[in-house]
């Protein structure tokens, strides 16, 4: 048996950062990542990262943008840590070998993003995700780390009211392996996959939050989740908000620039819902292009602006859109993109349950409350991530030896065995398909009783037939088939929670807009969502909302 002192679940910024500080405060650190950490879905990332950082910024007006963005539910006090640390995270990340995008003076780049009140968003031209998990993984090189590469995270051990270790897959030589550890980080990233159209990757399945809800950690504020407004139109490939920071502005097919109604102060620049409810509305009415979209334009901003600074978009347009943003339109409408809440933790990452630890968009602690503004997702990786990593080394000294048994190894295997044992059953990307279907279909950007219903009764049928799946692929070594069974068994499980807690929320906030109460409710909903799993379905209760300096207020951009 393998035994580590912090084992981190999760390779990209926020797993890599937590791996960082635990080794550099003298733990035995594992990573266990189902990919190469350069393929870490971190490195899609494209805007930037905030961090007010010159003279005409403020950390106060970065703090108030944060607050407001998240329509108030978001914890002031972590919201305040969190924007403190901003400007010597982006230091530390450039002294690792970040190559950001410089102004004429030399000083750092900074372009606007929506929802901010200044523009402090730091970039490297539009791949600063990829730059940044470059760069912490060259220097993570520099300390010595065990890297358990394409293992899937099957199971938490919790034992005696501690992480005890994970059970896991090793997808080359097809075995279960047992990992004991005195401190466990989960930073497995998005669970986008639970929408078919989303800008996550394949792999963004919220392995790390299902099964720290299966081993009893609570999750918060799941039925927040974010719709991008600018996915491309046929792919729903990540069209980042930097293009818009750059000048870009939306236009129906009247050719009418339609965020002047919504947000007359801000337009193109308003938060992140509000954008993306503007353009649903816009379609819904009629003033969308055919095949349901509106076009972002680009043109005005001259070849030499567009090509320097939006590479990335210039390639994805031109390769799977067909269109030249230098001479045309780009054909975008919403796509889910970032999930608001996920494994509750405080500023130090700490869960639940004890040794266990998590950060990145697994977590929610809470900085983002109902809506995230852009360019703060970077930076809570690697603030939380540092933060996570510092509190697991520090709990691993003194925690006592870690306790896994043969028997947890067995239990983790055997439902995994049976699926393969099936000579007929469900296919996990048949029942996979369904579950997003029903996601896109009922729970998308405007929600309403009747098809919240219709989601939680399909989804309870989902989960009766999802006891027949099927792993077809009997092959020990890359069953890739084996991997699909365990992954749709947790968008499954986070489906049900983000309905759940859909349905119990009777108000309008931020990313959660419900048609039957359009109104922010503070009287009775100034509140975070807590589910714990339960086998007959999540368990919710409520915690209350941290409040420092800010009282909530009407949201206007």
């Amino acid at each position: 048996m393998r035994r580590h002192d912090v084992v981190v679940v999760g390779a990209g910024l926020a797993g890599q950062r937590a791996a960082l500080a635990a080794a550099q405060a003298g733990r035995d650190v594992a990573i266990v990542s189902k990919l190469h950490p350069l393929r870490s879905h971190s490195g899609a990332a494209q805007g930037g990262i905030n961090a007010a950082v010159g003279a005409e910024d403020s950390v106060d007006t970065h703090i108030y943008d944060t607050v407001k963005g998240s329509d108030y539910l978001g914890d002031q006090d972590a919201i305040e840590f969190f924007c403190r640390e901003a400007g010597s995270i982006v230091v530390e990340m450039e002294h690792f070998g970040t190559i950001f995008s410089r102004g004429a003076d030399g000083s750092l780049a900074r372009r606007a993003f929506g929802g901010a009140g200044f523009p402090r968003t730091i970039y490297a031209a539009d791949r600063t995700g990829l730059a940044l998990l470059q760069a912490i993984y060259e220097h993570l090189g520099t300390e010595t780390i065990t890297v358990y590469e394409e293992w899937d995270l099957v199971q938490l051990i919790v034992r005696d009211g501690r992480a005890q270790g994970i059970v896991a897959f090793d997808r080359k030589h097809g075995t279960f392996e047992e990992i004991a550890a005195r401190a466990i980080v989960i930073a497995t990233g998005p669970a986008g996959r639970v929408y078919s159209r989303t800008t996550n990757a394949h792999s963004c399945t919220g392995d790390g939050l299902a099964i720290a809800y299966r081993a009893g950690a609570w999750l918060k504020d799941m039925e927040f989740v974010q719709f991008h407004p600018t996915a491309l139109l046929e792919s729903g490939i990540l069209i980042t908000e930097g293009a818009r920071g750059e000048g870009g502005i939306l236009k129906n097919v009247n050719g009418d620039r339609f965020m002047t109604k919504y947000a007359p102060h801000v337009m193109d620049l308003a938060s992140r819902d509000v954008v993306s409810r503007a353009i649903t509305t816009e379609i819904a009415e009629g003033r969308g292009f055919p095949g349901e979209y509106v076009h972002l334009e680009l043109m005005h901003l001259g070849k030499e602006k567009i090509e320097s600074r939006l590479q990335e978009i210039c390639d994805f347009s031109r390769n799977f859109a067909g269109v030249d943003p230098v001479n045309e339109p780009i054909p975008v409408r919403p796509g889910q993109h970032y999930m608001m809440g996920g494994i509750s933790t405080n500023i130090r990452g700490e869960t639940s349950i004890a040794g266990l630890y998590s950060a990145g968009e697994a977590a929610c602690v809470s900085i983002h409350g109902a809506n995230r503004l852009g360019g703060n997702s970077l930076l809570e990786t690697l603030v939380f991530g540092k933060q996570a990593g510092i509190a697991a080394a520090e709990y691993a000294l003194t925690a006592a030896l870690p306790s896994i048994t043969a028997d947890d190894l067995s239990a983790a295997e055997r439902p995994v065995r049976a699926m393969q044992a099936k000579k007929d059953g469900v296919e996990p990307l048949a029942l996979r398909s369904e579950i997003q279907s029903v996601m896109d279909r009922w729970v998308g950007i405007y929600r309403n009783p009747a098809d919240l219903g219709k989601a939680w009764d399909a989804l309870a049928d989902l989960r009766r037939r999802s006891s027949e799946l099927r792993i077809i692929d009997q092959t020990s070594s890359y069953s890739v088939n084996l991997g699909e069974a365990l992954e749709t068994q947790h968008i499954l499980d986070l489906a049900e929670v983000i309905v759940a807690g859909a349905i119990a929320r009777t108000e309008s906030r931020g990313a959660h807009a419900r048609v039957d109460f359009p109104k922010r409710d503070d009287a009775n909903w100034m509140k975070h969502t807590i589910a714990a799993f339960r086998p007959e379905g999540p368990q919710l209760s409520y915690a209350p909302v941290a409040y420092t300096r800010w009282d909530p207020k009407e949201r206007v951009y």
